[in-house]
């Protein structure tokens, strides 16, 4: 044998050699791969093959009802239909988005919509939403061109009977029916319930072969609220004609039974239909009554009147000089809107007298008329049920200019809401006993009514000095001074005007042709059976007056509210009826 033909025999064996070593390896190398899938890593892999073969969907519960003091629905959730498409009905992403196309013009869909649902189907979800809580006019049209794995899904959407007469009161609800605004927001961890779950199985393919309900949604639990639907009605649609006639920029109304201190109706206007939530305008969604501080001007004047007699600092005897019409005080004059000679403490407060008003508070002094203010508990929320409230504007003395005393006697340089200044006129219809509003009469579930605990009271006052600003002061007012336009026949009203001029934004000093009317009273005055306050910025029209702008809306929401209620006339019993309209008749 040659030295070649050895060296290639050498060269074969070698080869043989490293190839053999080489598939022995691989195979070594992939027995252990294999039992690594196999038995190592079995587990893992089996939980992750069925993840990606199956999808779950949270199953939304029906959000419990809102329902006023008598059981009328004011918001529930009705079934809607949502169109959907069955991934897995469909073959490729092309056909699949084909078919979203053909819906594009029935169903309104944006450009955003179509990219999200493009890239849902990219991603192989099996469930995609097209288009959620669709109206039955657009699922007939949908269901009408049959398309093949567009189907729907039921879900639930919020339904306001009363439209926009609540509409800042009750709120709003997301797609998911998560509370948003109002209370909706408040009470929303008891009205949403607990959803559930549901499970859909896919085969390799992504289609889908089993469907099942893994966990049941529990309903939501109603809200029962002290609001009654039909002095609602009348407050809103009166509120509304106001504002509407006095080309004013806004207004907001509040009825209560002050014993209790139950809201039976609350509005702002402009309003907004809840039904199309949320509105174009966010701002048509602020609650006016508890979310809008303003300088109250002279309704405040309850709290320097109260101030005055409690601390015996002025006695009903006791004669203001108000002839010249104005008083100097560091820094401005206040005046009177009109010469009013000289005036007793009661005449003061009855004809809104600022000059007069100011001597009375310099009697009670910083120190008394601040413990009086915090008494009634201005400068804090009142604690009614409803997101977002305000507390005002409320600086201790340390932070008083000179003027402050002065100011703050007749209703400026302090900042309130609609709801704390009826908060103190209720203190007075109640004798003296603060009783906090509410709005919130009970959460219904499936075990029973627990009630709401009721609202505790608090002595603010005293009892006499309560009786006799009623008496002597406040329930003179429709009679011999500025609100005329409230008197109600049959019926002696207690109540006080406010005219205030509004602030300049960002600048010093007060607009003279912005103004804010108000009037808040109680009827009767003896036994009170309402409390109603309303307030009107900045209107345009004849008057600008809270006797004449506030005060006649007064009077047609207190005489169409007694009339609901049964109230027959306190005097002249031979009078049968109330000359009003009847709630819900325009």
């Amino acid at each position: 044998m040659s030295d070649f033909a050895y060296s290639g025999e050498k060269r074969t064996r070698r080869r043989t050699v490293l190839l053999t070593l080489f598939f022995f390896l691989w195979f070594f190398g992939l027995t252990l791969r294999l039992i690594q899938l196999q038995v190592i890593e079995h587990p893992r892999l089996r939980q992750l093959a069925v993840k990606q073969n199956q999808s779950k969907k949270d199953i939304i519960p029906e959000r419990g009802e809102i329902l006023d003091r008598r059981g009328k629905v004011m918001a529930r959730s009705l079934p809607v239909p949502s169109a959907v498409l069955f991934r897995a009905d469909t073959e490729d992403v092309g056909s699949a988005y084909a078919k979203v196309l053909r819906l594009k013009g029935i169903l309104n869909l944006s450009e955003k919509e179509l990219h999200r649902i493009k890239a849902q189907i990219g991603e192989r979800d099996p469930f995609i939403y097209i288009k959620r809580k669709i109206s039955p006019a657009e699922a007939d049209a949908v269901s009408r061109l049959g398309l093949e794995g567009i189907g729907f899904d039921e879900e639930h959407k919020r339904f306001y009977p009363q439209g926009a007469q609540a509409a800042q009161i009750l709120g709003g609800v997301g797609i998911d029916n998560d509370g948003l605004s109002g209370l909706e927001l408040e009470y929303n961890r008891r009205l949403a319930g607990s959803k559930g779950e549901s499970l859909m199985l896919c085969d390799a393919r992504r289609r889908a072969y089993h469907w099942e309900v893994l966990k049941e949604p529990q309903p939501g639990e109603d809200v029962v609220l002290t609001i009654d639907e039909t002095i609602q009605y009348v407050a809103s649609s009166e509120l509304e004609k106001a504002v509407r006639e006095n080309n004013a920029a806004w207004g907001t109304v509040i009825v209560s039974h002050p014993a209790s201190g139950e809201i039976l109706a609350m509005a702002s206007a402009p309003a907004y239909d809840p039904n199309d939530y949320p509105p174009s305008d966010p701002a048509l969604m602020r609650n006016l009554a508890i979310q809008e501080n303003f300088e109250p001007g002279s309704t405040f004047k309850i709290v320097t009147a109260a101030a005055a007699r409690e601390f015996k600092a002025v006695d009903f005897n006791d004669h203001f000089d108000c002839s010249l019409g104005y008083v100097q005080v560091p820094g401005y004059t206040i005046r009177d809107h009109k010469r009013m000679g000289v005036l007793s403490f009661a005449e003061v407060i009855i004809d809104s007298s600022n000059v007069g008003t100011v001597k009375v508070g310099e009697r009670v002094g910083t120190d008394n008329l601040y413990r009086m203010i915090k008494a009634f508990r201005f400068g804090e929320k009142t604690g009614i049920e409803l997101p977002g409230e305000e507390k005002g504007i409320c600086h201790p003395p340390d932070r008083w200019s000179r003027s402050s005393l002065a100011s703050h006697s007749i209703g400026y340089g302090i900042s309130v809401t609609a709801i704390q200044v009826l908060q103190a006129m209720n203190t007075i219809a109640n004798r003296g006993l603060l009783v906090p509003p509410r709005i919130s009469r009970e959460v219904v579930d499936r075990a029973g009514f627990p009630a709401a605990a009721p609202a505790s009271a608090e002595r603010v006052i005293s009892e006499r000095t309560a009786a006799e600003l009623i008496d002597n002061i406040f329930a003179k007012v429709a009679i011999e001074g500025t609100a005329a336009a409230a008197r109600l026949d049959g019926f002696t009203v207690a109540g006080k005007t406010g005219t205030a001029q509004r602030s300049i934004p960002g600048g010093r000093g007060y607009s003279s042709g912005n103004h804010m009317a108000s009037f808040v009273g109680f009827v009767p005055a003896a036994d009170p059976a309402v409390s109603i306050i309303v307030v009107i910025n900045d209107p345009k029209g004849r008057f600008y007056y809270g006797g004449l702008v506030a005060a006649p809306v007064f009077r047609e929401i207190a005489r169409r509210v007694l009339l609901y209620l049964n109230r027959f006339p306190e005097f002249d019993p031979s009078k049968k009826v109330i000359t009003a309209k009847a709630p819900g008749v325009d």
